[in-house]
């Protein structure tokens, strides 16, 4: 990661759910590295610990919440808890989901039990709308803040790799992120989304690398950046949406695919 020359979010308090790897992780490099203050949150505590770690290096006041997003009771003490130690929220961003959460993240309709269907839908929306639903009188309170939530490629039905549960998913992001939007612009709340292609993190890379070679270089091929995205590539575009640079912008999913 590169160090900006530049300090966007300094006295700015950022709570990043999935914040412990990825494209998460990323964006909370960046936000520490230019002055913002991270409320880190995963339900993998050794990871959160890695992640805390790298954070304190870079210097700044940042904590971390082991916590399941898809428990409100457990998003709303997070919540509380980042207001009495920061006294505000100015960034949420809302990483929880996946598409590798069911055995064969591919499968067709037919082949998708309504279990898996349901798992993928909850795993995808309900954390999102936790947070939303938690943080939003927050930011109304202080007068305005930006949310920034993951929708996916798949959820414009462009992801020949995605099951439908998935694109439904992350199509309900991209519908939830402009309908939010409406609600509360008004009281200078901006929300946002990205939708990436496939990008490397470290639960993709698993998936990637057992694909067969042809398969990667078609999706090579496709992309007319000629390369697979890093999640770097995701968590600048992340941080542009969460910070002053976008105060005109809201109610917009921006497709992060390299031209695909």
């Amino acid at each position: 990661m590169t160090t900006a020359s530049f300090a966007r979010f300094t006295g700015q308090v950022a709570l990043i759910s999935a914040a412990a790897s990825g494209i998460c992780r990323a964006s909370a490099e960046i936000i520490a590295s230019e002055g913002g203050s991270v409320a880190a949150v995963d339900y993998n505590q050794d990871l959160l610990d890695e992640a805390m770690g790298a954070l304190n290096e870079i210097g700044g006041d940042h904590h971390g919440y082991q916590a399941n997003v898809l428990e409100q009771s457990e998003v709303d003490g997070v919540v509380a808890d980042v207001i009495e130690r920061y006294g505000r929220i100015d960034i949420l961003i809302n990483g929880v989901g996946g598409s590798t959460i069911i055995a064969n993240s591919s499968a067709r309709a037919e082949e998708l039990s309504f279990e898996e269907w349901q798992r993928l839908i909850d795993f995808n929306l309900s954390g999102t709308f936790h947070f939303c639903h938690a943080v939003i009188p927050q930011m109304r309170s202080q007068g305005g803040g930006k949310i920034v939530n993951f929708a996916s490629i798949a959820g414009r039905g462009k992801s020949e790799s995605s099951s439908s549960a998935y694109a439904a998913a992350k199509g309900g992001i991209i519908a939830f992120t402009s309908k939010l939007a409406l609600e509360v612009g008004a009281d200078q709340i901006n929300v946002n989304a990205i939708a990436p292609a496939v990008t490397m993190t470290e639960r993709i890379r698993k998936h990637w690398q057992g694909r067969a070679d042809e398969v990667r270089q078609r999706a090579v091929a496709m992309t007319p950046l000629g390369r697979i995205a890093e999640p770097i590539d995701q968590a600048n575009v992340v941080c542009f949406l969460a910070s002053s640079h976008a105060d005109f912008v809201t109610g917009v999913t921006i497709d992060v695919t390299g031209g695909a």
